[in-house]
């Protein structure tokens, strides 16, 4: 028994001991969190979401989501060979050019009239706190800190591991020149040595003059944050990025809710929507749009274009890894809408609307 008690102790030492380390961040503190204490989205010591949202579904339980894990119907959530994708040169790009390059998941470049933006990478080889768990899909992780030009903004959409990875970030610090993140975040970039003056921290209905007839918009999402046992203690959001002619909604992660409608309301349509679309599942549909919903998000947010992320990079979801693009391009046949598919690596110009996208995954095995 003393032995037994022993091993405990040590499992609970070493637990402690590991999450001390600083790829797990840093809980807001200071005139941080006295800024966070006065946000109308704060309370009893979290934020919180718009409208009620639980974390798993009224129909659906822990032991029922690990029944299923451990015994149900096991589906191909990875696929069977290596991706061969070829990489665009981001380096040599012409800087006034629009376009867009998605590097797996939910990690994507921008080019806007003149700015260069890179949104919530991930170049690990992993989304989780250790290296050998939530891997990345053989031949999806294309790109490295090395590939990156000089950017003009770094967009954090929030913290969870897959959009918010510790090595990526601190080896961009040289080549940011501005951080855009939701409330309470920038605290773990400050405590990864990145230069408070040059983080732009924003609740949710701020915006931020970013000069030139550039702005940021800090707008609602329906989910959650937290890089440990703790969660909520900084805001989860969605960004739209308005230059002089355009405007980009960077959706995040996000259930589907009226927000979208609120939002697409209140900033008369978007030229682009970039929404998540995988990792989903029925028993936690508040915090993770289902691909039925896509199509009503986008003519929600009145977007002309839509481009899909949050898939075929990380198996996070108990579905098989294509679903997420096959049921969007399947419930596209009624929706006719404009829809972006593009392969990882792959330079897009979305505002070439007569460009059909090949069904890429249709040629690996599912």
């Amino acid at each position: 028994m003393i032995i037994f008690f022993l091993l405990i102790l040590i499992l609970i030492l070493g637990i402690f001991l590991f999450m001390k380390q600083a790829k797990f961040g840093k809980k807001p503190s200071g005139k941080r969190l006295e800024r966070i204490k006065k946000s109308p989205h704060y309370k009893n010591g979290s934020f919180n979401n718009i409208n009620f949202t639980p974390q798993l579904a009224e129909d659906t339980s822990m032991p029922k989501l690990l029944w299923k894990f451990l015994f149900g119907k096991k589906v191909q959530v990875q696929p069977s060979a290596a991706f061969n994708f070829a990489k665009t040169d981001l380096k040599n790009l012409d800087p006034n050019e629009n376009l867009y390059v998605w590097m797996g998941h939910s990690s994507y470049y921008l080019q806007i009239d003149g700015k260069k933006i890179l949104v919530d990478p991930v170049f690990s080889g992993n989304a989780s706190p250790v290296s050998f768990t939530t891997k990345a899909f053989s031949g999806t992780d294309l790109y490295s800190t090395e590939d990156i030009p000089e950017l003009d903004y770094l967009i954090i959409t929030h913290d969870h591991w897959d959009h918010l990875d510790y090595k990526t970030v601190k080896n961009l610090k040289p080549k940011v020149q501005k951080v855009i993140t939701g409330l309470g975040t920038a605290e773990h970039l400050e405590y990864w040595h990145y230069d408070p003056n040059k983080i732009i921290e924003l609740d949710w209905f701020e915006d931020f003059d970013l000069g030139n007839g550039f702005k940021i918009y800090c707008e609602t999402a329906r989910h959650f944050s937290g890089r440990t046992f703790t969660r909520n203690k900084a805001i989860w959001a969605s960004f739209v990025f308005e230059s002089p002619k355009r405007k980009i909604y960077i959706g995040g992660d996000s259930g589907f809710d009226n927000h979208f409608e609120s939002i697409g309301k209140k900033h008369g349509g978007f030229d682009v929507a970039i929404l998540e679309n995988g990792q989903y599942n029925k028993d936690w549909r508040y915090i993770h749009m289902l691909p039925e919903e896509f199509f009503v998000a986008t003519k929600n947010l009145n977007s002309k274009r839509v481009i899909a992320v949050h898939n075929s990079k990380f198996a996070l979801a108990f579905h098989p890894w294509d679903e997420p693009l096959k049921k969007l391009t399947h419930l596209n046949d009624k929706e006719h809408q404009r829809l972006i598919t593009p392969k990882i690596g792959e330079k897009v110009n979305w505002e070439n609307d007569e460009k059909i996208y090949e069904k890429w995954w249709e040629h690996f095995n599912s």
